[in-house]
Order: structure tokens, then C-alpha cells, then sequence
């Protein structure tokens, strides 16, 4: 046998078997040990983006609603008396905010408040509430069940002069 022979020979044994490169089978075996390593913490940072946009759009949603029922409560509205006509412009108000409000957060609450704003004008307030922890929009894992917010709020407030009320 001449010495290139002897070589090529002894490089077919060492550095191939079954047509593969002993390094790319090793290297198979640790890029799966890779994978199997980085998949969970990329799936959590992944699935933590996903459930805190829904929660700020959760949120907007309800500052957004609770706007507009303040708006809403501005429209006037036959009545006896002032009192009655803030009960029945508060009721206006969760009305219109409960049409404006998303299939995302439906299981809210809606309260409208009315009292003096300390300059002789009367103020309603809608407060709008959505219980985050009874209703998730996605279901939380372990890890973040603890940094999830157990309720989502949404408030808005409009000024009445007295002489408009009724």
C-alpha cells in the first residue's frame, strides 16, 4: 500500500461513520439538549407578552367605556326633581358604557356616583370594574399568577352645572 492510500483510509474510519461525521451526530443530540433547555423560558417570556397586551387592552378598554358613559351622562333627562335627574343620568351613563364596553371584559361592573364637586357644580363619576382574577381573558400560569392584577378598573368623571340637572 503507498502512504496516500493508507491516508485516505484511515480518514474514511476516524472521521465518518455511515456517511455522517461522528461531530454532526454529537452535535444532533446537543442541539436538542439546547432546545429542550431555552424552549420553556422562550415560551414564558412569549406567553407573558401575550397575556399583559390583553390586559392593557383590558384596560383601555374600560378607561374608554368609562369615558363615554361620563359623556353619556351629560345628555339630559326628564325628571321630578335633581336628585332623580343624576340617578337617572348615572343610569345613563353604566347604559352607554356597558354598549361601548368589548366581548373582551363583558363581566364588568358599572356604578355611577353623583355628589357636590366643592365649586356649587355637581359631579358624576362611572366607575367601571372588571374582576381579572375570577375572568382571566387567558389562563395564567404559575409563575405569573403572582404578577397578574386581581381587578382591572376604569373611572371617569363629568362636571354639571345645577341649573342644567333637571
Amino acid at each position: 500500500m503507498n502512504a496516500s492510500h493508507t491516508q485516505c483510509a484511515r480518514r474514511s474510519r476516524v472521521g465518518k461513520i455511515g456517511g455522517s461525521s461522528v461531530r454532526a451526530q454529537t452535535q444532533r443530540g446537543a442541539t436538542a439538549i439546547e432546545f429542550a433547555l431555552v424552549f420553556p423560558l422562550f415560551f414564558l417570556v412569549l406567553y407573558a407578552i401575550v397575556t399583559y397586551s390583553l390586559i392593557l387592552v383590558a384596560q383601555q378598554n374600560l378607561t374608554l367605556a368609562a369615558s363615554e358613559g361620563a359623556r353619556a351622562a351629560l345628555n339630559w333627562q326628564s325628571s321630578s326633581s335633581p336628585s332623580d335627574a343624576l340617578t337617572k343620568r348615572g343610569g345613563a351613563a353604566c347604559d352607554a358604557a356597558k354598549l361601548v364596553i368589548q366581548p373582551l371584559v363583558q363581566a364588568m361592573q358599572c356604578a355611577s356616583t353623583s355628589a357636590d364637586c366643592g365649586t356649587g357644580m355637581k359631579c358624576i363619576t362611572v366607575s367601571l370594574t372588571y374582576d381579572y382574577g375570577a375572568h382571566p381573558i387567558v389562563p395564567t400560569l404559575p409563575l405569573l399568577s403572582m404578577t397578574v392584577p386581581a381587578s382591572l378598573y376604569g373611572n371617569a368623571t363629568v362636571q354639571l352645572n345645577p341649573e342644567n340637572i333637571q
